[in-house]
């Protein structure tokens, strides 16, 4: 049953939600925590839908295809499901995403929808092949994440459409990953550069890698060159593999009030250099 005034609606099924999108623009109020900052008035702009109450649009769950993550799911649950060693950037990145409070009420979703160029969750989801589910009264599509985040603040949503889960491909589960961010402190700060690897090694070298930075361009980037420069390393060789120059290729640094260009440009390579180290598997002693 549909909660609903003529600027504020929370209905309890996806095809209420839909319905309500075709009729009209509305916004998407899911945790809150990135609308509620942007606005100094006393209550959001109309007309709302609230989400918070659809069936279904929370939880993780496995198939043979690999697995759907609801865009409902909260950095909490996240953080504290029970998950492939490939995932564990995601969670890491979860945990990082400000506060406690933020962490329970901010949803996986959300972050997408926002298109920071330093959304947490972005350059974990881009190592693991990430697509996202958009569904609206005219069906269901998918897109890969790269093109659904398409600028600052910009997706490729259609007004009529709301993201409901994210997939990861079975072939994606593979590995190890880990997730570093830089910022002045640890929490509740916009990061100045962020980055996720997740690396699938054989017989001590790479046979997979996938790199991918965040906050230091428009959008999150995987760094296929860089990539490509690590399959066949040996362990011991592998963040001596990440240069400068194809780390700078990939990214055309931003500059801003937290940080230049080329400071940017070194602490993304820097951060990659420790999160693949990271994600290395653990050699067992001879």
């Amino acid at each position: 049953m549909t909660e609903a005034t003529s600027d504020y609606a929370r209905p309890t099924a996806l095809p209420e939600a839909l319905a309500l999108l075709a009729a009209g623009p509305r916004t998407v109020l899911a945790g809150g925590t990135d609308l509620y900052p942007a606005t100094q008035a006393q209550r959001l702009a109309g007309p709302l839908l609230d989400i918070t109450a659809l069936d279904g649009l929370a939880g993780i769950t496995a198939g043979p295809d690999g697995l759907r993550i609801g865009a409902g799911t909260t950095w909490t649950a996240l953080a504290e499901a029970d998950l492939p060693p490939a995932l564990v950037a995601l969670q890491q990145a979860a945990r990082l995403v400000g506060g406690r409070q933020i962490q329970n009420a901010g949803t996986l979703g959300g972050n997408l929808c926002n298109a920071s160029p330093a959304a947490d969750g972005v350059p974990p989801l881009l190592v693991l092949g990430a697509e996202v589910e958009l569904a609206s009264v005219r069906g269901v599509r998918r897109l890969p994440l790269e093109r659904f985040v398409l600028g600052v603040r910009k997706t490729a949503l259609a007004a009529d459409e709301l993201l409901t889960a994210v997939h990861i491909p079975a072939a994606a589960l593979a590995g190890r990953s880990a997730f570093v961010k830089l910022g002045a402190r640890a929490y509740l700060v916009i990061s100045i550069a962020m980055v996720a690897v997740r690396i699938v090694a054989e017989r001590g070298q790479v046979v997979e890698a996938a790199l991918a930075v965040g906050a230091c361009s428009a959008v999150a980037r995987r760094l296929p060159a860089v990539e490509a420069a690590l399959v066949g390393a040996p362990l011991s060789e592998v963040a001596a593999r990440i240069t400068e120059a194809e780390v700078a290729a990939a990214l055309s640094p931003i500059a801003d009030i937290r940080g230049t260009a080329d400071y940017r440009l070194e602490a993304a390579c820097v951060l990659l250099r420790r999160a693949v180290t990271q994600a290395l598997p653990v050699e067992e002693p001879a």
